[in-house]
């Protein structure tokens, strides 16, 4: 037809009011005494025409348009958070809504932008993500809103968020290597700042560990998330004869650095140096040997996150999503004694 097929297309080839083919297809045909013969000629019309409602027309009149928006600064471009929107698109899906995702690039005038355009089209509920877990400001228009924190949150405001549960991997990676019989020469490779939540909750889940067995870490080689900075500190750390037996590494990148470091130094992995991190990325499996990594469960995040957003479990306020270790061959015993490089 070249058009929208409307209601009033379904009536005319139905041979029906506007209203009755409505109150068809809207299933209150018995309430409105419809008879059976009318009700299969709407049915029929509406299956040979394709019709599909207009359903912003009709959230302009019910204020219900059964969509979400998922406004977030950098998660639809992150390859590392892709998930997070992958998973709010499935969940979404499943419960029959329709889902907008709004990226800002931390700009606050586009943000602002975004959040009125979608309030104009009367979207039901929002969900404010970040692609790396932190504290934010929300804008003072979705406060109003129905919304769900995802991977962030806003202390103080009483706003839900659903956050992995960066403590508890913490207590994993350290529980794998005092598993594997490591007690002392265990180092930390990574950025400790404060104000990285993920950084601050995870050395305080190892420390957990670690203290209930007697046990500690031995320091931390600091190093940016990257395999470049990893290589240099790690490597730095390696010519000053130091002797580590294992390894933390705060992600899978900077485990590459810190593989690349051992190699060139011809240290094995994990015949003289174990290592564990965290993410448990792709890059996870590829490295050799494939790296043990405490898993981020940003699917699983999102999926939480919609659940709640539509009143699928009670809301409260701090929602942990545990983080699975995938345990792979770079962990093994302590080496017994060191040899020179």
């Amino acid at each position: 037809m070249g058009q929208r097929v409307t209601l009033q297309h379904v009536a005319d080839r139905a041979g029906t009011s506007r209203t009755t083919a409505h109150y068809v297809l809207t299933g209150q045909e018995r309430e409105m005494r419809i008879a059976e013969d009318t009700r299969r000629r709407v049915l029929r019309a509406a299956h040979e025409l394709r019709y599909r409602p207009d359903l912003m027309a009709r959230g302009l009149r019910t204020r219900v348009t059964r969509t979400l928006a998922l406004v977030t600064d950098s998660v639809a471009s992150e390859a590392y958070a892709g998930e997070l929107v992958y998973g709010s698109l499935l969940a979404a899906a499943a419960r029959g809504y329709l889902l907008f995702v709004c990226e800002t690039g931390e700009d606050v005038e586009l943000e602002g932008q975004l959040v009125e355009e979608l309030l104009d089209r009367h979207v039901d509920a929002y969900l404010y993500a970040s692609y790396f877990t932190r504290e934010v400001e929300v804008p003072d228009a979705l406060r109003s809103q129905r919304l769900v924190l995802l991977n962030c949150r806003a202390p103080g405001s009483g706003l839900p968020s659903v956050v992995p549960d960066e403590v508890a991997a913490g207590r994993s990676a350290a529980a794998a290597l005092l598993d594997a019989g490591h007690r002392d020469g265990i180092w930390l490779v990574g950025e400790t700042e404060p104000q990285v939540i993920a950084a601050a909750e995870r050395v305080r889940g190892m420390e957990e560990v670690l203290g209930a067995a007697g046990a500690r870490l031995a320091g931390t080689v600091p190093s940016a998330w990257w395999p470049e900075s990893a290589f240099e500190q790690f490597g730095a750390f390696l010519d000053e004869r130091r002797h580590p037996r294992a390894v933390i590494c705060f992600n899978d990148r900077v485990a590459m650095g810190v593989y690349q470091a051992l190699a060139v130094r011809g240290l094995r992995v994990p015949g003289d140096v174990s290592v564990v991190a965290f993410d448990d990325s792709d890059l996870a499996v590829w490295l050799r040997p494939a790296l043990s990594s405490v898993a981020l469960p940003h699917r699983e995040l999102a999926t939480t996150a919609v659940e709640l957003l539509l009143g699928e479990g009670d809301p409260g306020t701090e929602h942990r999503v545990p983080m699975p270790l995938r345990l792979r061959e770079s962990i093994g015993p302590p080496r017994a004694s060191w040899r020179s490089w």
